[in-house]
Formats: C-alpha cells, structure tokens, sequence
C-alpha cells in the first residue's frame, strides 16, 4: 500500500501575486482545506489550466508503485530537491515551511509541522493534482 505524505483538497486564492514572470508557468497562492496549510506552487498552465477560485486534490507520495515499492527508474530532469527551513517568528512559532523542487517548479508548503512530519531532508516525491 502506498503511503501518501500529504493529501489534502486546495483551493486556488491568487494567481501570479507577484506578477507573471514565465509564459507559460503561473504561481498560484492557496489553502488546503483540512489541514489548513498555506502553499505557493508553479504550475505549467500549458499542461495543467488554473484559474484563482478552483479547487483540485494534491497529494505528495514517495512512490507511484500501487505496492508501495521504490521508484528505480525515473527522468533526471524531474528530480526533486527537497529541504526544510523553520521560520522563526513570534507570531507563528509553531509553523513550519518546507521547499521542495519538481524539475525546476518550486512547491512551498507552510503550517503545521505534525503534519509534515513523514517528510525528510532530500527526498524523492511525487506530486499528484486533479481537479475536484
């Protein structure tokens, strides 16, 4: 059995904040519903159309493999740099923001560390999206 990291629906709140530096790549600000997380994503709006207002599920899962076994094979130019950074701040010292990089499309991915607790320094993950 697979064991997805993260899993949660998100609903779109801004498109470019800070305006659109990529043809055909749009960052989008949103939150997570249950889990009430705050995540920026790049996303190939070529590939994947988004608009502020949306709703899609995202999940992060270690392997695609139903059985739950390693991914041996797998395009270098998708690999995932992945580090954490706490924030230090006085109004939010319990939150936590983690980085993470998909071939160049940058996640970050901010709440609460019990959630994010699976998560480990350079690890190897996939995200899956689909709209709801």
């Amino acid at each position: 059995m697979v064991d997805i990291y993260f899993d949660d629906i998100i609903k779109v709140d801004r498109l470019d904040p800070d305006g659109k530096k990529f043809d055909k790549v749009s960052r989008i600000e949103a939150q997570s519903e249950e889990y009430d997380m705050h995540l920026q994503l790049d996303v190939n709006t070529e590939v994947y159309p988004i608009r502020a207002g949306e709703k899609f599920r995202m999940a992060l899962a270690p392997t695609l493999n139903l059985d739950g076994s390693a991914v041996t094979t797998y395009v270098v130019k998708n690999d995932i740099e992945f580090w954490f950074k706490r924030k230090l701040s006085y109004l939010l010292p319990t939150f936590r923001t983690v980085y993470m990089s998909f071939g160049g499309l940058q996640l970050m991915l901010k709440g609460d560390p019990s959630y994010m607790g699976k998560f480990k320094l350079d690890q190897r993950l996939f995200l899956l999206m689909r709209k709801v």
